[in-house]
């Protein structure tokens, strides 16, 4: 495998210098916390190798309350990116084909090419709301189709794909013995929508992903699960584990226990903020409707607007300008393998000043980069 340096990582605050970003809203999670905020005792945990599949209590708490899951369908990975590139490794080789929704997740796509297998890809448009029609997924299938990726809820527009489209293309991937990856990273981000049974609950032909990270702003801790009821695929998955990792940080996992045993504790204020922070974005979207349009988000804490295409613009010069003078940091669109009038706004990570002050910096920005 060839890999390559991905925009969405060599551009990410982290790697531009967080000190040099004023106003962030290139984030696509809530904002980070401090260990001193778990409130948790870390002193009898036994530092020991755990258990491959990940601590069982730890497992039995990420499927609680799911009716058609066991914990023995659950493997807990060192993050989701982890578990998404053990999955394209496992289900995907160079002579195999992958459907994958586009724009995604920068991994679900730069991994499937490092492995160089056949990529279909199912391009979604603004025109069409970002929903993809079902007749797109069934001509793109091919005799040697392995997978189809898809995001929901989605990154980078926010928006939830239809759950009876979702559960037809599961049931096509039943009929033509094709394995539906369903990234369900913000899944916990549901602000306004209710939280659903994840999708691997409904079929052994389904991998399930999410993690930590985006929900609970702890980054940090690198825990993220995938969930498939598939026995011998579970074994494989498992495999590929132990080869690249054997097994998490019994650390990290025992603070990933104690963060979901108390998880309304962390998700009610997050939401809160969020709901607040989405209402400056949408009053924001109004005011500024001139030159940005948009397809409404319905969960996660990220939108993908584009400048109106009436208006001629240097979007090299906008992004330069906005990030040395304004300070101001988002996703641009080739992040996404999209046009650069479309960026990435993240609306969960800042607080509400940040928020209202980098919006009009974005503003002013579009304004003086009009050709």
């Amino acid at each position: 495998m060839k890999y390559k340096r991905m925009p969405i990582e060599v551009e990410s605050p982290e790697e531009m210098g967080y000190d040099t970003i004023q106003f962030n809203l290139a984030e696509s999670s809530v904002r980070d916390i401090y260990f001193r905020d778990l409130k948790i005792n870390l002193d009898d945990v036994f530092i020991c190798y755990g258990e491959h599949r990940g601590k069982k209590d730890l497992r039995e708490e990420i499927i609680r309350d799911e009716k058609n899951l066991s914990e023995g369908d659950v493997l807990v990975c060192p993050s989701a990116a982890t578990a998404l590139f053990i999955v394209s490794t496992i289900m995907l080789n160079k002579d195999d084909h992958l459907i994958v929704l586009r724009p995604n997740y920068a991994t679900n796509i730069e991994t499937p090419k490092a492995i160089g297998c056949d990529i279909s890809y199912i391009d979604l448009s603004f025109e069409n709301e970002f929903q993809f029609d079902i007749q797109q997924i069934k001509d793109a299938i091919q005799p040697q189709t392995k997978l189809i990726s898809i995001t929901s809820p989605h990154n980078p527009t926010g928006i939830i794909f239809k759950d009876e489209l979702i559960k037809e293309i599961i049931s096509i991937a039943e009929e033509k013995n094709i394995f539906v990856l369903v990234d369900e990273t913000y899944r916990y981000l549901n602000f306004q929508t209710e939280l659903i049974p994840y999708y691997a609950s409904f079929s052994d032909h389904v991998i399930s992903v999410c993690s930590l990270s985006k929900a609970f702003g702890v980054p940090g801790i690198r825990v993220g699960w995938l969930i498939c009821k598939h026995r011998k695929l579970q074994i494989d998955l498992l495999a590929a584990k132990e080869q690249i990792i054997i097994t998490n940080s019994v650390i990290d996992e025992e603070i990933a226990l104690h963060i979901l045993k108390n998880a309304q504790q962390f998700l009610s204020p997050s939401h809160q903020h969020i709901q607040q922070n989405f209402s400056v974005l949408k009053n924001w979207m109004e005011n500024e409707q001139k030159y940005f349009e948009w397809i409404e988000p319905k969960a996660g804490v990220v939108c993908f607007p584009r400048i109106k295409k009436q208006f001629a613009i240097d979007t090299a010069k906008f992004y330069a300008v906005l990030y040395e003078k304004y300070k101001t940091l988002v996703g641009a669109g080739h992040w996404f393998e999209q046009d650069d009038r479309y960026m990435r706004i993240g609306f969960g990570y800042p607080n509400e000043e940040e928020l209202q002050q980098g919006l009009r910096n974005l503003a002013n920005c579009i304004k003086e980069s009009i050709t």
